[in-house]
This record gives structure tokens, C-alpha cells and sequence, in this order.
């Protein structure tokens, strides 16, 4: 539910080319504080470059970024100050989990609080104790990475980036590399999280997420937005004609 009329993302132009290659057109979007975008759409289509280009991963090409009070012109060279502040509001969830093998899953969680945040040890060991319980895996906090099935290591990489408190959370496909039953272990928790009113941006092959979690969907193909608007409506109605393509494909499968 979207909690708040404050935009707390705003795109404006973003472009993004991999040598001829036109990989977002022009992106103009708007995300409201408490807002969950779930953008679906073509492989190929630009999702994740774009989940990418907000956090600077990939620096895009052109246009702007303004996130919370940061704005960031593609023009111009990014500061460390402005890049910090960017990575510190905006967490990340990857397909692939991307924790530290040799490290125990607190310090995977902890360490990043003690670099980025300053936080000592005893402080990031709470905090992490906190989020694991949130993600119900407190019990696997002294395992190693590879003593967790893939759910439980996607929950674990959710807990890491909810640690730095972030603003707003970019999950690209973050089920895509699980078995269906491990994929409604991560989707419970991501439910949770829009309940509690997180800013989400999700890039997902999950309908059912899209249809009745989300406030909005994003239709992306081809570098641009082909439709937007609230969920159930696009879901259920949609208006384009790539759109309908595309639902009729993944209804058929």
C-alpha cells in the first residue's frame, strides 16, 4: 500500500547503450515513498539494466537520477559523497545470493554495518540478530553460507541489505534462481516487507507478486515503458497490445 505522496524516486531521460545498442530510451519514472513497482516484461527488455542504473551499478548514459535529496546528472561525473549517499538509501537483492562463502552468516550481515554504517561489532551482531529473526533464520546465524538451502541464503542476502536501513529496496528477480517451493520462502518475505510499508522496486517473472502485492506494474520491452499503472488493473485489463502479448505468453507456458 502506498504509504506516502512523496516522490522518493524520480528518473528523468535515463538512457542507457552498449555500443549500438539502445538499452533504455529515455526512462521517465516516478516511485512514491511506500510504493511496490513490480516491472515485468521480455527478457532483453531493459529490467535489470535499469534496477542497475539507479544504484549506479551501471552508470548510465544520459538523464538524471534524484533519490530522496540526491540528484545525480548522467553528465557528469559522480561524487564519492553523492555515490555513498546513493548506495546507503538504495539496497540491492540479486538473483544470485552473492554472500561471503569463508564468512559466517552474521558477519555476512554484520560487516557491512561495521564499514559503511560505523557501527562496532556488538551493534552490527544485534542489528543482524534482529533481521535474521525477522527473516526466521536467527538459527542459522553461526552456519556458513553453504549450509543454507538457496531460500534461506536469498533471505539471508534480504537481512543483509535491510541492515544498512535503506530507503528503498531493488529486488532483481530475486526467485528466478530457486525451486518454486524456496521461491515462496523469499516471496513471504518479501510480502512482509511491503506491508510494512518499504519503497520496492521488483523486477519479477512472479504474476501472482506482481498482481496482488505490488500497488503498480511496469510493463518494460525494449528499452522503454510500454504501460504502467495500478496492478489488478494491468493485470487483469491491459491496454497495449505488447502487453497482452506478453501476459497471453507467460499464461500459456
Amino acid at each position: 500500500m502506498i504509504a506516502s505522496d512523496k516522490t522518493l524516486i524520480r528518473l528523468n531521460g535515463l538512457s542507457k547503450h552498449y555500443g549500438r545498442l539502445t538499452v533504455l530510451d529515455g526512462i521517465d519514472l516516478e516511485v512514491k515513498a511506500g510504493e511496490v513497482l513490480a516491472i515485468i516484461g521480455p527478457s532483453g527488455s531493459g529490467k535489470s539494466t535499469l534496477l542497475r542504473c539507479i544504484n549506479y551499478l551501471e552508470p548510465p548514459d544520459g538523464g538524471t537520477i534524484t533519490v530522496d535529496d540526491i540528484v545525480i546528472d548522467a553528465g557528469n561525473p559522480i561524487g564519492r559523497a553523492a555515490l555513498s549517499g546513493l548506495r546507503r538509501r538504495v539496497g540491492m537483492v540479486f538473483q544470485s545470493f552473492n554472500l561471503f562463502p569463508h564468512m559466517s552468516v552474521l558477519r555476512n550481515i554484520s560487516l557491512p554495518q561495521e564499514r559503511v554504517l560505523g557501527r562496532s561489532r556488538k551493534e552490527a551482531d544485534a542489528r543482524s540478530m534482529q533481521l535474521l529473526s525477522r527473516v526466521g533464520l536467527a538459527d542459522k546465524a553461526e552456519q556458513f553460507p553453504i549450509r543454507c538451502s538457496g531460500g534461506q541464503q536469498q533471505r539471508i542476502a534480504i537481512a543483509r541489505a535491510l541492515a544498512l536501513d535503506p530507503e528503498v529496496m531493488l529486488f532483481d528477480e530475486p526467485t528466478s534462481a530457486l525451486d518454486p517451493e524456496l521461491g515462496l520462502e523469499v516471496l513471504a518475505v518479501m510480502r512482509e516487507l511491503a506491508k510494512s510499508g518499504m519503497t520496492m522496486i521488483v523486477v519479477t517473472h512472479e504474476m501472482g507478486f506482481a498482481e496482488n502485492v505490488s500497488d503498480t506494474v511496469m510493463i518494460m520491452a525494449d528499452g522503454n515503458i510500454v504501460e504502467k499503472g495500478p496492478s489488478k488493473e494491468i493485470m487483469r485489463n491491459p491496454q497495449h497490445e505488447r502487453t497482452k502479448r506478453f501476459l497471453r505468453a507467460v499464461h500459456d507456458r
